[in-house]
């Protein structure tokens, strides 16, 4: 359907029913390798995208997390309106998850990270001699620059994880990377995992369009129709 908006005319709806689906063999390997070391994990940082708050939740993480303290930081924050983070502070609180923004250009975001790894670490220091953060979440969403982030802001040392503008980068568990000295606080990078099959296609446009899926997965035609399609709504 279209309205007519000046000499233009404009679609008021997006249809497409065909999903994507890109879930390489390295990411079943990663939860794997996730699932194996969590035992050793005292915090889980699950890094989202900000430009994409619902269709960057990967649900096969709970299974994983379980009963350990999570934050779940929405990175990419200084690319997506100010405005939808109470909204999704609000949906998220129902959830009972603790949410952060960050924007890894700025260390005073970054450090609202490492000041909850501290805060945690010094509440019991026998249990926590050192502490240990493992990164999660979807392709592309920023876990690599938000640990290099982390680093330069708590060690003041250059970067320690590979980065790209393309999914897959990373492709199995890092060693322990430190970004504290003290207390001694410890992260281990992880691959990005895609969810399997994504049922809603517009959701999986939005994470092809934000990096989430290589380009030759994707239509690349319908991508850049339903971007068209987006601009034309908010222009």
């Amino acid at each position: 359907m279209a309205l007519s908006n000046g000499l233009r005319l404009v679609r008021t709806s997006f249809s497409h029913e065909k999903s994507i689906s890109w879930f390489p063999g390295h990411m079943m390997a990663g939860l794997r390798e996730m699932r194996d070391q969590m035992r050793t994990v005292d915090l889980v940082v699950e890094t989202r995208d900000a430009r994409i708050p619902l269709s960057s939740i990967n649900k096969q993480f709970e299974q994983i997390i379980k009963g350990k303290r999570r934050v779940v930081v929405y990175n990419k924050a200084d690319l997506a309106p100010s405005a939808i983070q109470a909204a999704v502070r609000q949906e998220m609180d129902k959830r009972g998850q603790h949410v952060l923004f960050t924007d890894t250009s700025i260390n005073q975001s970054v450090r609202q990270i490492l000041t909850v790894a501290r805060d945690m670490a010094k509440s019991d220091p026998i249990r926590y001699p050192q502490l240990v953060i493992m990164v999660i979440g979807m392709p592309n969403v920023g876990k690599s620059s938000l640990i290099n982030a982390l680093r330069r802001t708590g060690l003041n040392r250059g970067k320690a994880a590979n980065t790209g503008a393309k999914p897959g980068v990373t492709r199995s568990l890092s060693s322990k990377i430190r970004v504290l000295e003290s207390p001694p606080v410890y992260l281990v990078d992880t691959p990005g995992v895609m969810i399997p099959f994504i049922p809603d296609p517009i959701a999986a446009i939005k994470v092809a369009l934000t990096g989430g899926i290589k380009d030759n997965i994707a239509d690349e035609n319908v991508l850049a129709d339903y971007l068209l399609f987006r601009l034309n709504r908010f222009a």
